[in-house]
């Protein structure tokens, strides 16, 4: 298999340094799980700001991969399996560090497999002067089986909709970018007790849901296409909130059984979202299977004094973490030199 090399303009190893920025999705709801029309899933998504997957690759003697304190605990195999694969299939086995630096916490619904495959693959291909389009390292990689946003944010940013993996197997294409109004902030409510389900886990709750109705997948994507693209468009926020919270009834509703019989994996997340909506305009939801909650709001001055009022009021479980951030409309920054390592 032939990979195209871009020109270097390094003049040794010991420059030929990468580091990759990667920044976290939430999963805003699947437009058609069954797939009626042909093409399953296919996923509205939003790249954010504040849970980055950051790694620098460099030469070594041996391959070597080095975890900072805090990150996921499965991601130093992941990484290793990664590395390998990328070596095996373009036949360049030099031996690396690989350091990972940070990533979201794993199973919240922050999509953190695929950035870290996806910032892995970026930073594998710029140390080789490889041009390897993202779609094709998550090829390599196993990633991008049903939602394609990960992988289109990872390149662009911005509020992302794809059109469904193809029926070989390709990643989806992507059918809209929008640039997220920078006004407009990011609440994320996390529970660190709980997981979002992966693995098999994941798949048998797939196979046990019922077929998802074609009229309900008809309603998504007429709020997907009638309030919230031309919502974010137009910077119309109530629209745009009424439809994403819609949107994400209709899916919780659905995956609900596979979820304790609620919307939400925690209660806690859940009750906290459900009195901020009753309160302020919002997209309140769940990213994906959770546990991580969002509450999409027109300002951060607005989020700030809804969050403080709902902690007044005691509908914030302590155990709660709730960070306050903007959307990512720039993807993957990728650093190259010894000097970028210490700038990312």
């Amino acid at each position: 298999m032939s990979f195209p090399r871009q020109s270097s303009e390094h003049s040794s190893d010991a420059e030929r340094c990468v580091s990759v920025d990667s920044p976290a999705r939430l999963h805003l709801g699947f437009l058609d799980p069954n797939g009626s029309l042909g093409r399953r899933f296919a996923s509205l998504g939003l790249v954010i700001d504040g849970f980055s997957t950051r790694l620098e690759l460099r030469p070594d003697v041996r391959n070597r991969i080095v975890v900072a304190d805090g990150a996921a605990h499965d991601a130093a195999a992941r990484l290793e399996r990664y590395l390998a694969t990328l070596q095996r299939e373009t036949g360049l086995d030099a031996p690396l560090c690989v350091r990972l630096l940070a990533a979201p916490p794993p199973h919240a619904g922050f999509g953190s497999g695929t950035q870290l495959a996806l910032a892995i693959g970026r930073a594998f291909s710029s140390f080789h002067c490889l041009e390897i389009p993202t779609r094709r390292l998550a090829a390599i990689l196993g990633r991008g089986k049903r939602s394609g946003v990960g992988i289109a944010g990872f390149d662009r940013g911005g509020l992302l909709l794809d059109g469904g993996p193809g029926a070989d197997g390709s990643a989806a294409p992507l059918l809209s970018r929008v640039a997220f109004p920078a006004e407009w902030a990011v609440v994320l409510v996390l529970d660190d007790r709980l997981d979002g389900l992966c693995g098999t886990a994941e798949r048998v709750a797939m196979d046990a849901l019922s077929p998802f109705p074609r009229a309900l997948a008809a309603d998504v994507c007429h709020q997907v296409l009638m309030r919230v693209l031309p919502g974010a468009i137009e910077h119309a926020f109530e629209p745009f909130a009424e439809g994403i919270t819609t949107i994400q009834r209709l899916i919780g509703d659905y995956f609900a059984p596979a979820q304790g019989g609620s919307m939400y994996t925690s209660a806690a997340v859940g009750r906290a979202l459900e009195w901020l909506g009753r309160r302020e305009p919002a997209g309140i939801g769940q990213s994906s299977w959770g546990p991580t909650g969002f509450a999409l709001m027109r300002s951060r001055a607005a989020a700030e004094a809804m969050l403080a009022a709902a902690r007044a009021a005691g509908a914030v479980d302590p155990a709660l973490r709730i960070v306050i951030t903007n959307a990512n409309n720039r993807g993957a920054q990728v650093g190259l030199g010894a000097a970028a390592l210490a700038r990312v």
